[in-house]
Formats: structure tokens, C-alpha cells, sequence
């Protein structure tokens, strides 16, 4: 990247508004964002969102695609990997004193007893609880599975228990869990990280620990189907078919083989290969 491209990119992200447009962005990449839901999360104006995706379009950091009648803007990758290498390897020189601290704190994914997997929705009743179910049941031993929501006082959604002991999974165990049992000091320390709805991925927390391998698994909620009981208890089955698509792409790849930018691809493709 040029010096003034990067200057350009630099001062549009000195914007505290565009910054966090790009910080939510970035929580959902590879996915694209509909303005709305961008303005939603981040309770903006949709004029004050239109200046600052335009900017950050215009700059380069984010690509914007039309589907149908809706826009999708997302994150650029290549043109954020060039700004990020412009800034440690040429203002930066490369010098180790900088970069040696940032590359040590990367852990290696090799782990004793199995890799730590949390999954994270807004209320851990149906979507975050069928994935755990899942991983704990189809890991075959290499997975420690976990879920959590980051609303307070949820309780698991009996249409989601009666859709996993209907699959043979064993229930007597699962619980409802806040996101912050999962930040304290004595938590595992986690190797992947999934957002399986876009509340979750929308909400801002602090970097997790270990800086694990992270993935955006959106699907809509079961919980707000409408109808009869025999209509909602469709809409929960069906999520938890599309999670176990998920959930089997993601035990079958080779995790111990591969390094951490081969993962992250592999793990941000299970998501556009594994939709209905």
C-alpha cells in the first residue's frame, strides 16, 4: 500500500463513527451487512451511516455488492491486510521489539485434552445450546464444546430440548450460560470462537484471550416463529439441520494440519457452503 492511500485509510478510520462501523464489519467478515441492521446495532442515523459507509467505501476498506434490492457492505480483507502490513512492516520497519509481541501472543492450537469451542448467541436457549449439543456429541473427543449468551436470565426453549433429545442427544447437562462466565479470569482459554446469530456478532466485547480462531454462523431465530406449535417446532428443526451441517463441515477439517490463515479460510467457507 502507497503512503497516501494509507494516509487515506488512516484518516477515515480517525472518525470514532466510521471506526465502529468498520469494528462491526469486521465482526461479521467475510459476511456482508444490510445498512439497516448496521444502523440498528449501532443506533445511528441512516444519513449519519450513509456519509460513513461512503467514506469507508471510498477509501477502500469496505466493498459494497447489490442483492436484489438489497445492498450488502463488507469488509475488504486484501485492502485491510495491506494497510495492516504498511503500518508494521513500513512505518514500522518490521522491527521485532514491536512485531515479537504480537506474534508470541498468538497460541499455537495444540492442545492437551482438546480444543476449547465456544459458541455465542444473544439468549443461549436454542441456537448456541443446539451447537454445543452438537460439537459435544459429533467432536468424537476433540472438541470441548461451550455455549453462552450475552443476555442475562435466559432459560433454555423447550421446542430446542425436545428437537435434541428427538436427535438423540442427552440434555441432562445443558444449561444456560451469560458470556461472562466465559471472561473470567479461571475460564478455559478458548481456540474458536462462533457467533451463531448477528445480535451476538454485532455486539462489541474486549479481545478474547489466546486469540482464538473466530467465525460468524448467523441464522434467524427459531425462538420469534410464529404459528402453531407443530410450525414452530419445523423452524426449530430446521436450524438445527443447517447448525449440524455446520458442525459436521467443521469436525472434519484438519485442524492440527493446517496453519491459522488456511483455518480462518476454511472455517469463514463452511458458512457459505453449508446454507440451504
Amino acid at each position: 500500500m502507497d503512503h497516501n492511500s494509507a494516509a487515506h485509510a488512516f484518516a477515515t478510520l480517525g472518525h470514532p463513527g466510521r471506526l465502529s462501523v468498520f469494528a462491526l464489519l469486521m465482526r461479521f467478515a467475510p459476511r456482508g451487512v444490510r445498512p439497516t441492521e448496521i444502523a440498528q446495532a449501532l443506533e445511528l442515523k441512516p444519513n449519519t451511516l450513509s456519509h460513513h459507509l461512503s467514506d469507508l467505501t471510498a477509501c477502500g476498506l469496505v466493498a459494497v455488492r447489490r442483492d436484489g434490492r438489497s445492498l450488502f457492505y463488507s469488509v475488504d480483507l486484501d485492502i485491510t491486510e495491506a494497510l495492516l502490513g504498511y503500518l508494521a512492516l513500513d512505518l514500522g520497519r518490521a522491527r521485532p521489539d514491536l512485531l515479537a509481541p504480537l506474534l508470541s501472543s498468538a497460541r499455537t492450537i495444540m492442545p492437551d485434552a482438546g480444543y476449547h469451542v465456544l459458541f455465542i448467541c444473544s439468549g443461549n436457549s436454542a441456537r448456541s445450546i443446539f451447537a454445543e449439543a452438537l460439537l459435544r456429541d459429533l467432536g468424537q473427543g476433540n472438541f470441548i464444546a461451550h455455549s453462552a449468551g450475552t443476555r442475562r436470565g435466559t432459560q433454555l426453549n423447550p421446542f430446542a430440548l425436545q428437537v435434541l433429545e428427538r436427535n438423540g442427544h442427552e440434555i441432562g447437562e445443558l444449561r444456560s450460560k451469560h458470556l461472562s462466565e466465559f471472561q473470567a479470569e479461571c475460564a478455559p482459554v478458548m481456540d474458536f470462537v462462533f457467533t451463531v446469530c448477528d445480535t451476538a456478532a454485532a455486539e462489541e466485547c474486549p479481545p478474547w484471550p489466546g486469540q482464538p480462531i473466530t467465525g460468524h454462523w448467523g441464522l434467524p431465530d427459531p425462538v420469534k416463529a410464529q404459528g402453531t406449535d407443530a410450525e414452530k417446532a419445523l423452524v426449530f428443526a430446521q436450524t438445527y439441520g443447517a447448525l449440524r451441517r455446520r458442525i459436521e463441515a467443521f469436525v472434519a477439517l484438519p485442524v492440527a494440519s493446517l496453519d491459522r490463515m488456511s483455518l480462518q479460510i476454511r472455517i469463514d467457507q463452511i458458512d457459505a457452503l453449508t446454507k440451504d
